[in-house]
């Protein structure tokens, strides 16, 4: 009779309470998480509001604009490079070591940003300099998400996969929170003359300490049970990159193009609608920053019950819903911020970043995960993850900025971009297949 070890996530599995391990994973994806996309999003928002100034200051405004999302998209680039790095790792030498070193790499990028002279110090030199650490970034980023959502859900208990892999999601809007508040209060607590000279480096230093934080709790918890159950009786595979793009194609293509609407709204109503609001619709910086920091804090409720709920329903029912309803809701968003109003602009950017995006985003990790096998689930997960998010995340600024520039500060040219890529997921969502009943040791 075999005596083969039993995959431990069986075993865990069928405990339906939180244990003490469970609550432990728990935190560490969630507070890792949100110092990773704290380091990401310090990035975006300076390059809306500081870094064409500082580091593009030669260009026409709009175009030093243009070019700081462009530096801002190099970050995207790199993603899938290192989605296909640390999955190949992750899948190979564990879930664990591959978080902890995307969170080491994330931090030192980013704190080296603030110590980079502007462009009239050190000429070409400067805007180099950033768009290399912004990929460097990237290539951290890409590792993080993957190995944080499979180590979550692969940790979770019965029937609440949906809830942990919404732990890590959650570090997003805490992250995006984070990065806006700290950037607001340096802001606002000090001349615009000494914000540009250096009041902005502020966020970027704070990182360091940030990452210590994550780094202390991150080497607490446990590897993932799946991944210790194959180690145990030897079926890792040899080469799970190439496996993916080989044998998984039809989940790979179907997560890249669920991915593109919920990707490119976001950054589009998080990053490009600051500079939106400013230069188009002509009211104060604090007005966008402020909501995006709202509807940062809503995001805690509405992520972990979208969640949950795709645990009761299921995925597909769920995403599918979100995804039809981020595509439709494109129209009235820009509505909304013309208006020019406060309460308005709030509005529109609460319902569009978490009411109606948590729908997609918060099952997003479970789904992507369960759509694969767990011999290459970290990098099946993250390979598609990470390559819609380049598609239309990472130069979903860039084209907007454009659009609007060509088109004499219109909107409409920038609602039908964001509406093709809402029919791609839509039809991408109709052709994944239901996954919430499936066991993760498949």
């Amino acid at each position: 009779m075999s005596t083969a070890p039993v995959i431990q996530e069986d075993i865990i599995t069928e405990k339906k309470g939180f244990s003490k391990e469970h609550r432990k994973v728990g935190l560490a994806s969630f507070i890792g998480t949100t110092i990773e996309w704290y380091d990401f999003y310090l990035y975006g928002t300076a390059a809306a509001l500081v870094f064409p100034a500082l580091f593009f200051p030669t260009f026409d405004p709009l175009y030093g604009t243009l070019a700081a999302f462009g530096s801002y998209a190099a970050g995207f680039i790199a993603r899938p490079l290192g989605s296909m790095v640390f999955g190949h790792f992750g899948d190979k030498v564990g879930r664990k070591k591959m978080l902890t070193l995307s969170l080491l790499l994330m931090g030192i990028a980013t704190f080296l940003m603030g110590l980079i002279p502007s462009y009239q110090t050190i000429g070409l030199m400067a805007p180099l300099l950033i768009s290399l650490l912004r990929i460097v970034q990237g290539f951290a980023v890409g590792g993080e998400w993957g190995s944080a959502v499979v180590m979550a859900v692969e940790h979770a208990p019965k029937g609440k996969r949906g809830l942990y892999g919404s732990f890590p999601q959650m570090g997003v809007p805490a992250g995006l929170l984070l990065s806006t508040f700290v950037f607001s209060m340096v802001n606002n607590n000090m001349s615009n003359e000494a914000f540009l000279a250096w009041g902005w480096r502020i966020p970027f230093l704070l990182s360091a300490i940030l990452v210590i934080i994550g780094l202390w709790i991150r080497l607490r918890v446990s590897e993932s049970p799946v991944f210790e159950g194959l180690a145990e009786k030897k079926q890792l595979e040899e080469k799970p990159v190439l496996t993916v793009l080989r044998s998984q194609k039809k989940p790979l293509f179907l997560t890249i193009g669920m991915k593109l609407v919920q990707n490119g709204t976001f950054y589009i109503y998080s990053v490009f609608v600051l500079t939106y609001l400013v230069g188009t619709v002509n009211v104060d910086r604090s007005i966008g920053l402020n909501a995006v920091m709202i509807s940062s804090a809503v995001g805690f409720v509405t992520m972990p019950l979208w969640s949950y709920l795709s645990d009761k329903i299921g995925r597909k029912p769920v995403y599918l819903g979100g995804t039809i309803a981020t595509t439709l809701f494109i129209f009235p968003f820009f509505a909304l911020m013309d208006t020019g109003s406060v309460l308005w602009i709030t509005i529109g950017i609460v319902l569009g970043l978490n009411v109606i995006h948590d729908s997609v985003y918060g099952p997003q990790a479970v789904y992507y995960s369960e759509l694969f096998g767990s011999k290459v689930r970290l990098s099946g997960a993250s390979i598609g993850y990470q390559i819609g998010a380049i598609l239309a995340g990472g130069f979903s600024p860039l084209i907007a900025t454009w659009l609007l520039a060509k088109y004499d500060g219109q909107s409409l040219p920038i609602i039908l971009y964001l509406v093709s890529l809402g029919v791609i997921s839509i039809v991408a969502t109709l052709f994944a297949r239901e996954t919430y009943r499936d066991s993760l040791t498949q």
